[in-house]
């Protein structure tokens, strides 16, 4: 049985990805209370949010690199 080879940029994606479900995940639990009518969480949850931004940034530099390796040299 063989592994598909990894591309370059795919570890990237993937890492993107898991922050973007950090920050998404993070932001869901700041605005519950919110909604619940409970105390607001403190100001690191609010800035764990950004995490989601992050991650898309990372994301896209891995399909930028995978782009990259995949076109044909000149």
């Amino acid at each position: 049985m063989s592994t598909p080879s990894s591309r370059a940029g795919d570890r990237l994606v993937r890492v993107g990805a898991i922050v973007f479900l950090v920050g998404a995940l993070s932001t869901l639990a700041t605005m519950a209370p919110l909604f619940l009518g409970t105390d607001p969480l403190p100001s690191i949850a609010w800035s764990l949010c950004m995490l989601m931004g992050v991650g898309f940034l990372i994301a896209a530099a891995g399909v930028v690199r995978s782009a990259r390796a995949a076109s044909p040299k000149r």
